[in-house]
């Protein structure tokens, strides 16, 4: 198993929307007792079998590299964070969907990781807030994930649900909504898990069998970010 090839996929978001809770149920197929607040990285690893079925199956690593989520716009937290976002093959935006701010933040945070070594060209930022306009390509994988879904009340699910699909819009990316203390929401031939190991393969895809190797780092797909309007109320 030590030989088998990796790739690195980034978990982003802000603090208590559930980053650790995730990551733990993702490897080690058991729900976290006690979460606690991640300073700086912590980093697990979960196997993926590429192309599962299939003559093509392959198995991989999957390092899951989950980034503390302090908020800010210090240089000093951004540039510690920096060294965590080299060699990315794809990410996870985790947001909590009992939270819109955390919802909001996620335009921050894939800023902040896929713009690390400049400031994002035609990003402004005013009252705390970015404007959205089109700024850099990107074929890094991208996959939303929503948190505490099971504390959303009945009556309004429909609409967080149709706001997380004008942000999965937004990101060109599917998304994932669960609670991270049930396993059943990502067991196995659940859309979720479909959706996960799709995901998984396409940063697989990207990183071993792109024919271009500039494009490893770099936005195969030609789509751009469009970051001009937010749908939130």
């Amino acid at each position: 198993m030590a030989s088998l090839d990796r790739v690195k996929v980034l978990v982003l978001g802000d603090s208590g929307v559930g980053k650790s809770s995730l990551v733990h149920l993702l490897c080690q197929n058991q729900v976290l007792g006690n979460p606690s607040w991640t300073v700086g990285c912590s980093v697990d690893v979960r196997v993926q079998d590429y192309k599962e079925g299939t003559p093509e199956e392959k198995t991989y690593y999957i390092e899951l590299w989950d980034v503390g989520g302090s908020v800010g716009c210090a240089s000093s937290i951004k540039s510690t964070r920096a060294v965590f976002y080299n060699s990315v093959n794809g990410i996870m935006l985790v947001h909590d969907l009992t939270n819109k701010k955390s919802s909001q933040n996620l335009y921050r945070w894939s800023l902040e990781a896929l713009n690390k070594d400049s400031s994002p060209t035609g990003v402004i930022v005013s009252n705390g807030d970015y404007d959205r306009e089109q700024f850099a390509e990107n074929s890094v994988p991208l996959l939303l994930i929503g948190t505490k879904f099971d504390q959303i009340p009945e009556n309004k699910r429909n609409e967080v649900l149709t706001r997380t699909a004008f942000l999965s819009e937004d990101f060109n990316a599917e998304e994932i909504n669960l609670d991270c203390t049930n396993p059943r929401y990502l067991a196995a031939g659940t859309s979720n898990a479909v959706k996960l190991s799709r995901f998984f393969d396409k940063v697989i895809e990207k990183r071993y069998f792109t024919r271009d190797p500039s494009q490893m780092t770099g936005f195969t797909d030609r789509k751009r970010f469009n970051f001009k309007s937010l749908h939130y109320d």
